[in-house]
């Protein structure tokens, strides 16, 4: 008898698939099981590699906004006296190179992913390596979260250096058009380069919040000191971190609408990634939440953290909603002119 992997019924040996949830069967019992096939789905626009070059106007956009994050982190340092400033630049830009250089590692052993071989998830890396191909970009490493939310995430600073993960989860409730239209919409955020741009952003915003936390108390301690403006420290430190805020929520946003319409020009299929959006989305309602670090949860494909409404406010995606119609759009004018 075999165990299923994803439901634990015994099958009889000669089975291919489980009685119980149709999930693939295979007698390596580390071997990762394929997803279910699903209904045919047809091409819903013409498939096509996808640019991964930001455009000019796109870079100069991205470096100003790093620049005036870096400028907010000086000008916050510079609070705390002449020194601050020139302590708070360095600062400002360790962090800009760190962020550069580690974010992919730091991502990866935050959440505890393990790199997955072509022997033990063969499905995962045929999908990933067809995609990459038509990218034409390196296929990047393959990492698996023992979860069973269902999610994935990409990280890496260029293609080279990319990888993607998903969980257990994710490969249990979709079915193999749903997981190319999740890993497309990956390999989307490493072609438009998301991952430097939010990490980036994700560690100035971090940085200028925690500094304003520290200027506000010592705004408190000072209020009897004539030389200090307190009135000043304290707009500074209460209107620094909520700007920052919602600038890392508006680039996280958009990224992510730019990811779902690469991803669906690389598969083809729009609706392939919609149906996922709501089939991960649902199924994450009743699943444990991902234990991964709050900086690390803007790289989901989904928010990983249960939301309510006012989380919701916050939240660094979009609606599920708002990107399945946007994915629906596509599809629409494009169907008419695909060939027979």
């Amino acid at each position: 008898m075999i165990a299923c992997a994803s439901c634990g019924r015994l099958n009889d040996t000669a089975r291919k698939f489980c009685g119980g949830c149709g999930g693939a069967l295979s007698a390596d019992p580390d071997r990762i099981p394929d997803v279910r096939e699903g209904a045919p789905m047809s091409v819903q626009i013409a498939a096509a590699a996808v640019a991964g070059r930001r455009g000019v106007a796109s870079s100069v956009k991205l470096g100003l906004l790093i620049v005036a994050l870096s400028v907010g982190l000086v000008l916050l340092g510079s609070l705390f006296g002449p020194g601050g400033a020139a302590v708070f630049l360095g600062i400002a830009v360790l962090m800009n190179l760190g962020a550069w250089w580690f974010s992919d590692r730091l991502v990866i052993a935050s959440t505890g992913a393990k790199e997955v071989s072509r022997e033990k998830a063969p499905q995962l890396h045929d999908v990933v390596e067809a995609l990459a191909a038509r990218a034409g970009v390196p296929k990047p490493r393959i990492y698996l979260m023992d979860a069973e939310a269902p999610n994935a995430f990409a990280t890496g600073r260029t293609p080279d250096r990319a990888a993607v993960a998903v969980t257990r989860g994710l490969l249990r409730v979709v079915d193999r058009h749903e997981l190319e239209g999740v890993l497309a919409h990956e390999l989307g955020h490493v072609l438009n380069r998301d991952i430097l741009i939010s990490s980036v952003v994700a560690c100035l915003c971090g940085a200028i919040m925690f500094l304003a936390t520290a200027a506000r108390w010592g705004a408190l301690m000072a209020a009897d000191d004539d030389r200090v403006d307190g009135l000043l420290w304290l707009a500074l430190v209460i209107l620094a971190p909520i700007g920052a805020m919602f600038v890392q929520l508006g680039v996280a946003r958009s990224r992510e609408y730019r990811a779902d319409e690469t991803g669906a020009r690389l598969s083809g299929k729009p609706l392939a990634l919609a149906s996922a959006l709501l089939r991960i989305e649902s199924a994450a309602r009743g699943a444990r939440p991902l234990s991964v670090a709050p900086e690390a949860a803007h790289l989901f494909l989904i928010p990983p953290f249960q939301k309510g409404w006012l989380a919701a406010l916050f939240n660094t995606h979009p609606p599920t909603e708002s990107r399945v119609k946007r994915l629906r759009a596509m599809a629409a004018p494009e169907k008419s002119r695909l060939p027979a």
